[in-house]
């Protein structure tokens, strides 16, 4: 791939560090009992959210997971919303309702994050069939992970897309762990994207820590799509930084392994891309201060908004 320009080079490094510092405060915020119920960290995983953001379409739509909040973010959805979610507070993207692992909005177009493994596939495919029969322009990118990869809901969705030629992209997130349970134990190719042409469409496996890597691949899935050629499978090589969970200390992960990945960190890879694009360190200095302040006013707003009204959620559940 062709080295892309320093302003895209930025925009993606700004994007990266708001996830990482969001990420980072947000596991704080759980520890201090602000944030409760399960929260997985997408740290070391930005660079997907990031340069498969960066390619589509404001109006293009996504299907997230239960590790979703980089995806969100990406796709705009404000920090100081996103984190009054995940605290539970009425200011949150779904009033609180949702927490970590159900985030959606109608306006960013993000269809929702999925506490089931693999449930948020179906979606995206119904979401496409939608925009194929109204004819419209728009694509729908649907993250999943390896652990997805071995559920039926993949391969009838991927199969269904197929068929019928759906504007949808599949982006696997391969973090080379089903929570503890290797990929290598449960997978017998060497990549997951070969399973692509089990269905007839093309598949390509890249450097998931790298984002213009994934900005690039990202392209000709997009031609085909919006030309009406049907899907793609897109799968990220990467690794989180730690255990499935925040309560997971991942001990199941060997410390060489976990040591090499991070030394290919994503904000690591895009220092050296704006090194050679010619960005001075000052530049990017700025960039980290900016989202600092950032991170820092989110928690502010979280934590000064109310909580639900017991009275509209009794008044919601009454109408079940």
């Amino acid at each position: 791939m062709s080295e892309i320009g320093a302003d895209l080079l930025l925009s993606m490094y700004e994007m990266t560090e708001t996830i990482r510092r969001f990420e980072q405060q947000a596991i704080a915020q759980y520890r201090l009992g602000n944030i409760r119920g399960y929260f997985h960290p997408y740290l070391g995983e930005e660079a997907i959210a990031v340069g498969a953001m960066a390619a589509i379409e404001p109006d293009d739509y996504i299907v997230s997971t239960h590790r979703g909040h980089g995806h969100a973010l990406a796709k705009g959805h404000e920090p100081r919303r996103m984190m009054a979610e995940l605290f539970g507070k009425e200011s949150g993207y779904c009033r609180g309702r949702g927490g970590s692992m159900h985030v959606a909005s109608r306006s960013v177009r993000n269809l929702g994050a999925n506490g089931i493994v693999g449930g948020g596939l179906a979606i995206a495919a119904g979401a496409a069939l939608a925009i194929k029969q109204r004819e419209g322009p728009e694509v729908v990118v649907a993250f999943c992970s390896d652990g997805s990869s071995a559920n039926g809901i993949w391969h009838e969705s991927m199969n269904l897309a197929a068929i019928w030629d759906l504007p949808v992209i599949f982006v696997l997130e391969n973090n080379q762990y089903a929570v503890s349970t290797p990929i290598r134990d449960s997978a017998r190719v060497e990549h997951l994207s070969q399973r692509a042409a089990g269905y007839g469409m093309p598949g390509v496996t890249v450097d998931g820590n790298d984002a213009a890597i994934v900005y690039g691949a990202m392209q000709e899935p997009l031609r085909r799509a919006r030309a009406g050629e049907g899907p793609s499978l897109v799968e990220c090589l990467t690794y989180r930084h730690g255990g499935h969970h925040v309560n997971d200390p991942g001990l199941y992960l060997p410390p060489e392994e976990l040591q090499r990945w991070k030394a290919h960190d994503p904000l690591i890879v895009l220092r050296a891309r704006l090194a050679r694009a010619g960005v001075d360190e000052a530049a990017i200095t700025l960039i980290d201060e900016r989202v600092e302040r950032l991170i820092d006013e989110a928690v502010e707003f979280a934590t000064a908004s109310p909580n639900p009204s017991v009275e509209d959620f009794l008044a919601e559940v009454a109408t079940l």
